[in-house]
């Protein structure tokens, strides 16, 4: 009851500050902006004679590139919600006055943790199925698994607000958050890295790429986003096109992240939780 309780706090924290007031606004002028512009390109297209499947293709690769903009824009809102989580309450005392009443350090952790986590979560999963159906209804053109797309976004999101969490407990807030944006930016980059490597035959340098990928899964996830958003006809054209130089394309995936690297992606997040707990219970306070 203690984590629950601690989590109501902390969401209740992020309304009281207006965090979940900016975020709904934002989300509804993206929303807005984008669905607006959809439905212009579309009326055009049909309207100079483009058939149904190359717009459907066409809108396709505009929401890729929508979610792509809104991965950034998740990550950072993770990386900055979860880098204040417990650094912030060191720095204010307010750490030190919970911990003297019988609630333990792990506790803290995870009701700051849970909390922050239905925050994003709730944000991801509102903001990208409102977009889907925004850019569906002025164009009749839906993804093939937006429930997936939209939960490989919210991976992303949980795994970089965990790593930023276990970074509050030993750095400041402002350090912790820009270190998780950079090595956001880095990750995504060793995807790229690893298909260009793989398409010319460079095995260390795909070797250092996956391994990056490995210790920080969001490219993988975010390819799992690009495979829920991409119609199956993009990938038959792909693949005989291109062949496996497709692949290193960030914008392009046959297949969606194998189920051996989703597990991993949850069991990261539990080490890396786990791992946040630890630091802080050795943290004076």
């Amino acid at each position: 009851m203690t984590i629950v309780t601690i989590a109501r706090l902390t969401i209740a924290e992020a309304v009281r500050r207006r965090i979940v007031l900016v975020l709904i606004v934002l989300t509804l002028v993206s929303v807005s902006l984008t669905t607006l512009g959809v439905e212009r390109l579309v009326s055009l297209a049909r309207a100079s004679g483009t058939n149904d499947l190359q717009v459907q293709v066409g809108v396709s690769q505009i929401l890729i590139l929508v979610a792509f903009m809104f991965s950034f824009v998740l990550a950072m809102t993770a990386a900055f919600l979860g880098a204040p989580a417990i650094a912030a309450d060191l720095e204010s005392g307010v750490a030190a006055a919970m911990l003297a009443r019988p609630i333990r350090r792990a506790e803290l952790v995870l009701g700051r943790w849970l909390g922050l986590v239905l925050v994003v979560v709730a944000y991801a999963v509102a903001s990208g199925l409102l977009e889907i159906a925004g850019v569906d209804a002025v164009s009749g053109s839906a993804p093939p698994y937006p429930f997936l797309a939209v939960g490989f976004l919210a991976a992303q999101a949980v795994v970089l607000l965990t790593l930023a969490l276990a970074l509050s407990t030993r750095l400041p807030a402002i350090a912790s958050g820009a270190i998780c944006v950079v090595l956001f930016g880095l990750a995504w980059m060793a995807g790229v890295f690893a298909g260009i490597g793989a398409f010319f035959g460079a095995g260390p340098l795909v070797g250092a790429a996956e391994a990056t990928r490995w210790l920080l899964p969001t490219d993988v996830l975010w390819r799992g986003t690009v495979y829920g958003l991409e119609p199956s006809l993009i990938g038959a054209i792909a693949g005989q096109r291109v062949g496996p130089a497709a692949n290193a394309n960030p914008f392009y995936a046959s297949a969606p992240p194998p189920t051996a690297f989703v597990v991993w992606s949850a069991v990261w997040i539990a080490l890396v939780l786990g791992l946040a707990i630890w630091s802080f219970s050795r943290r004076d306070l």
